[in-house]
């Protein structure tokens, strides 16, 4: 389970070095986990979708989640 941790979150790294690319620089693969994981509520999906969620996340409905969380005052970092 561990080693599985470790995928995920280096999947979630390059889905934000992805954003980066893009110009998006200060994304961060916690923050891409945190809005991935938002609507499993608490409870994870089959582990091949959830590497589908992570490599389809688009970086408009990424943003819009920072947008809907910061209108909120969620603190997200």
């Amino acid at each position: 389970m561990h080693e599985l941790n470790q995928q995920i979150e280096q999947l979630c790294k390059c889905k934000a070095e992805e954003f980066a690319l893009m110009g998006y620089e200060h994304v961060t693969g916690k923050e891409v986990w945190d809005c991935i994981s938002e609507k499993y509520n608490g409870e994870l999906p089959p582990i091949h979708q959830l590497v589908n969620d992570i490599l389809s996340l688009k970086v408009t409905t990424f943003m819009n989640w920072m947008t809907l969380n910061a209108y909120k005052g969620l603190n997200i970092n």
